[in-house]
């Protein structure tokens, strides 16, 4: 995996948010490191054991070459998708199946007005079942649903990368503790 912290930022990206609500509300969150590709590996097996990752969406947070895309492939790969798997970056979305599973990997990267989402059809995507992943995705505004988990990753070398995972939704908890981290 290549880091490219010497990149300037190009979109302001999310820091994960403080939980300011109730417990009952409050946003679970969990920090860890992958020291390599292989930890990012493991971790996306995890994640794809877990039933609930099946009807997920999850957003990708972090600058260019932090690794959200190589996340996503480990992650498809661990699902059962076969062949290649490309970024989404001029198409927006690609669209998978595995095993009955139909996932939907998002990049809004090149996308300029959040109304883009709307104009695309996007809605009745995120209204079906399905695992739906989706990488800059402050670049559609609100205009896509509360992600259960939000994964922001922020690259500290060329290998070694932070990763705070904040569950926005009861399934996004659920999922969390599936992860016993």
């Amino acid at each position: 995996m290549t880091a490219a912290p010497h990149h300037p930022q190009i979109v302001e990206t999310s820091a994960p948010a403080s939980a300011e609500k109730g417990p009952q509300d409050a946003t679970a969150r969990v920090q860890m490191q992958w020291s390599s590709e292989d930890d990012t590996a493991v971790f996306a097996r995890q994640l794809a054991s877990l039933p609930e990752t099946r009807n997920a969406f999850i957003t990708l947070h972090g600058d260019l070459g932090a690794g959200k895309t190589t996340f996503v492939r480990h992650l498809l790969k661990a699902l059962g998708v076969t062949g290649r798997i490309k970024s989404p970056t001029y198409a927006v979305v690609e669209p998978h199946q595995a095993s009955g599973l139909d996932i939907w990997h998002f990049d809004f990267y090149r996308f300029n007005d959040p109304r883009e989402l709307e104009d695309a059809g996007f809605r009745d995507i995120f209204a079906s079942p399905g695992l739906k992943l989706a990488e800059w995705p402050e670049k559609a505004g609100s205009l896509t649903p509360t992600a259960d988990i939000a994964i922001y990753i922020e690259a500290l070398d060329d290998e070694m990368r932070r990763v705070t995972l904040e569950a926005r939704t009861l399934s996004g908890r659920n999922l969390l503790k599936g992860l016993n981290i």
